[in-house]
């Protein structure tokens, strides 16, 4: 859902989009988030002790008032990444996210988001949403409360805006707190649901069985076209996940693959969800993801009072063999500390806010921390230590690992991490992890970066995750199946996938060029530069080839450049199937050649 600010128009266009994009999400039903989270209502029985449309949605802010004080404005501070300066109360007082992502049809079930912005007390305050005044149709009223994982103070309507039997056009909306008084108005157009393109509008949602699992997935999308490969893919992974915890399941897992990336593809609340796209510019591998969030959903469901998060998501890394792709843990753990990279984050600070910590480095401190336990006192005597840590209400999860270590092991957390320190500092020459260390960091910091200022809804302490069953029970997947793909979207996204496909070929050099790149054009659109891609002759090359492509009709998916020829996957707007398309730089124009 892009935003006009009409007065806008008659600045830069790079002005323009940069307020249209600037968006948080969130979501509330998630329980415990990352590249996977715990907790799956599953019945497990252990066997042994565990071991495009360019169109735009225009909502035209008009007003934010506060009664007696009218002088409180909408805030045009940008949702930008850390580290960014809060915007201060006078700057603003509310944000209004809308939902689905990019642009709204007749049909749409609406859902808002009303985010109080830093400085402002929302506590016992409610919002109420009022559609075309002076209608008598008023929404809500819905508590402010805390929002996702990150907790963010925001009052949530989901699916409250029915616009079934609205007209096309623009529709006015009225958002109003209480008991502050503060009103807020907005002038929304909806586009006529015939203007859809095909492949959405014939869109649903359709449950196929494997061996192991229910598998819910959105018609017309990457993951039914390649349905029967990814059928295979989750029961084998199930089938190892089963084996390394040492148990069976007796009814299906729910698992949902979503036709868009959401964090960094994986979730793990009442089902599991993971991501599968073709411009996934997350770039790890779906059978890794599928199994992390199957080692979660199974841990979730076997004995044990209280999970501290450093071993729930350690463990699922652990058991999978990495967390993106394979990896030897203690070996890349080892390049974290001072003598290679100095990135190693003290296992206290990690466990007592272990999604605040930089998210790679979090995941293979806890992994390897597992598998050095292992090692030292064996995976039987770990999981039993594992399922037997307890929590006393206000206690800080270090101290209830400390309590079950000295239960266990004789030994504190603090002597732990000195041991664990040591077997690090005894591994051989890590040195050949330090540029893929360094730049596995760098990459998913500026991931997180740009999906923060251009796809706020895929960032995943605030992801729009929603209740899946509901969604499929309503009959929803816009909510899925739109999200943001203007011309900066797709030349990001792709330039993401260039850079991690050097990292792969161990071209760190390239890699590191490609970032640096894309975080110049990040830089560029916060600050409203007037051409951003400008930065460089490749960054410039993605743009315009992404341009040529759309006015073709045809929405990329991967994009290689060599000097002036190009080589593009392609879809269109009937349906997934990729094609190849070429182009040629002709007097200084990228051109599809026949």
């Amino acid at each position: 859902m892009r935003f006009l600010i009409e007065a806008i128009l008659f600045y830069h266009p790079w002005v323009f989009y940069n307020i249209c994009m600037r968006r948080f999400f969130g979501m509330i039903f998630i329980l415990i988030v990352a590249a996977g989270c715990a907790g799956l209502p599953i019945s497990l029985l252990p066997t042994a002790t565990p071991t495009a449309s360019l169109q735009p949605t225009l909502f035209a802010t008009a007003s934010l008032t506060a009664t007696p004080s009218p002088a409180a404005t909408a805030s045009l501070v940008p949702a930008t990444s850390v580290p960014v300066t809060p915007p201060t109360p006078s700057s603003g007082t509310f944000e209004v996210l809308y939902h689905p992502d990019d642009v709204l049809y007749v049909g749409d079930q609406i859902s808002f988001e009303v985010v109080s912005l830093p400085g402002v007390n929302v506590q016992g305050s409610s919002l109420r949403v009022q559609i075309d005044p002076p209608s008598e149709t008023i929404l809500g009223p819905v508590d402010f409360g805390p929002w996702g994982i990150a907790g963010r103070s925001e009052a949530s309507m989901i699916w409250a805006w029915d616009t079934s039997n609205l007209q096309p056009g623009y529709h006015n909306l009225e958002f109003s707190v209480q008991p502050q008084g503060i009103t807020r108005s907005e002038r929304g157009y909806l586009l006529p649901r015939e203007d859809m393109p095909p492949d959405q509008a014939a869109a649903h949602w359709v449950e196929t069985r494997s061996a192991c699992c229910a598998i819910n997935y959105i018609t017309n999308t990457a993951s039914e076209r390649d349905l029967t490969q990814l059928t295979t893919s989750i029961d084998s992974q199930a089938q190892d996940a089963m084996q390394k915890m040492s148990a069976s399941f007796t009814e299906p897992i729910t698992i949902t693959i979503l036709p868009r990336l959401l964090g960094h593809g994986g979730f793990t609340a009442s089902e599991i969800s993971v991501s599968y796209l073709d411009r996934n510019y997350a770039a790890n591998l779906w059978e890794f993801v599928v199994h992390h969030e199957m080692i979660h959903a199974i841990d979730a469901h076997l004995e044990g009072d209280f999970r501290p998060t450093i071993f729930v998501e350690g463990l699922a890394v652990y058991m999978t063999g990495g967390h993106y792709k394979p990896e030897p843990l203690m070996p890349r753990a080892a390049a974290l500390l001072p003598v290679y990279t100095n990135m190693y984050i003290p296992l206290i600070t990690l466990s007592d806010d272990f999604y605040a910590q930089q998210h790679e480095i979090g995941y293979l401190e806890g992994a390897a921390l597992i598998e050095y336990m292992v090692k030292t006192y064996g995976q039987e005597a770990f999981l039993a230590f594992y399922r037997d840590i307890h929590t006393r209400s206000g206690e800080a999860q270090s101290a209830s690992i400390d309590a079950a270590l000295q239960a266990h092991f004789s030994i504190s957390f603090a002597q732990l991490e000195q041991d664990f320190l040591a077997a690090l500092q005894q591994e051989p020459d890590t040195s050949a992890w330090v540029d893929d260390i360094t730049l596995t960091v760098t990459y998913y910091d500026t991931m997180r970066r740009y999906q923060q200022l251009l796809d706020p809804s895929a960032y995943f302490r605030t992801a729009w995750l929603m209740d899946n069953k509901s969604m499929r029970e309503r009959g929803i997947v816009a909510d899925y199946l739109r999200h943001p793909h203007t011309p900066t979207n797709l030349a990001l996204e792709t330039l993401f996938i260039t850079a991690h496909q050097h990292m792969s070929n161990q071209d760190y050099t390239s890699a590191r060029r490609m970032l640096e790149y894309i975080n110049l054009v990040l830089d560029g659109l916060v600050r409203d530069a007037f051409e951003p891609f400008s930065i460089s002759q490749i960054a410039s090359d993605y743009l315009a080839i992404v341009n040529t492509l759309l006015e073709s009709g045809y929405e990329v998916q991967r994009l290689n450049v060599s000097g002036n020829t190009a080589s593009c996957e392609v879809t269109t707007s009937t349906g997934p199937t990729l094609t190849t398309v070429n182009l040629s730089r002709t007097n200084g124009a990228w051109m599809i050649t026949p």
